[in-house]
């Protein structure tokens, strides 16, 4: 509570947004300094922020769809119309309510969605792209809070969570997050060398029957990112950096192996 006035979740979210007062927002800056557990909280919705602007920043940059041009939309408004008056309408704002950037963006909802380890693996890349060039805070809990780390995202996933030991190749655990997915939290590991090349291992909980006990492992490559990805009782992992598959195929069978040494 700041001044008699409490702190609601709605304050946070603002805070995150940019969107409350300047003496308002100085009230939350000197919460979060009392609260430094909040502070932690709000860090991650301003990385869930950061996430979903990089999912839909390719969206944004696509051309608006010819149907959705606002001239094109009034010229057909004024033709001659089999429709009944309602049903004309009611298409008009349809059109008119997913129009621009925001409503363009909407078709992807429309597009074949990806499943199970397939999913996974695109989730993976899409989380490297957005922590690992990230050199102030690339993670929310350092490798020296290991065991607070493990715990948090152990209890969000419902499983033990395992954190390899990747330095016998030469890479070193930095710590990790829990991040948002389209299928619900998932945490975070990331890992780096001394030659700049940083990796992040991505587990979830796989909700998908068709996926989520194979232990196959799937390649995912797209430009100089590359994954393997795989799911094992119930839980999906995908090692993701931008590394050769050489190179990053090693590692993925040796953070199989030591998570699921039964494989």
């Amino acid at each position: 509570m700041m001044n008699g006035r409490p702190v609601a979740e709605e304050d946070l979210h603002a805070y995150v947004d940019d969107a409350l007062p300047t003496a308002r927002r100085n009230e939350i800056e000197q919460y979060l300094k009392l609260h430094p557990e909040i502070s932690v909280k709000v860090e991650a919705y301003r990385r869930q922020r950061d996430d979903l602007r990089a999912r839909l920043a390719p969206m944004a940059e696509e051309p608006i769809p010819p149907e959705l041009n606002l001239a094109r939309m009034i010229a057909a408004r004024h033709r001659p119309s089999r429709m009944p008056l309602w049903r004309s309408a009611a298409a008009a704002i349809i059109l008119l309510g997913t129009g621009g950037v925001g409503g363009w963006a909407f078709h992807g909802s429309m597009a074949p969605q990806l499943t199970g380890v397939a999913a996974l693996a695109q989730e993976a890349a899409y989380t490297y792209s957005v922590y690992s060039p990230d050199h102030a805070h690339p993670v929310q809990i350092k490798a020296t809070n290991r065991a607070d780390l493990v715990n948090w995202i152990s209890a969000r996933l419902h499983s033990q969570v395992v954190v390899p030991d990747l330095s016998k190749a030469g890479f070193r655990f930095m710590g990790g997050s829990l991040v948002a997915t389209p299928q619900g939290p998932a945490g975070m590991l990331m890992y780096d060398n001394d030659h700049g090349i940083r990796i992040v291992l991505l587990v979830r909980e796989m909700y998908d029957n068709i996926d989520m006990n194979t232990s196959k492992m799937l390649p995912y490559v797209k430009g100089p990112v590359t994954g393997f990805s795989w799911a094992h009782n119930g839980m999906g992992y995908s090692l993701t950096g931008a590394a050769s598959p050489d190179i990053l195929h090693p590692l993925a069978n040796d953070v199989r192996a030591q998570i699921s040494p039964t494989i």
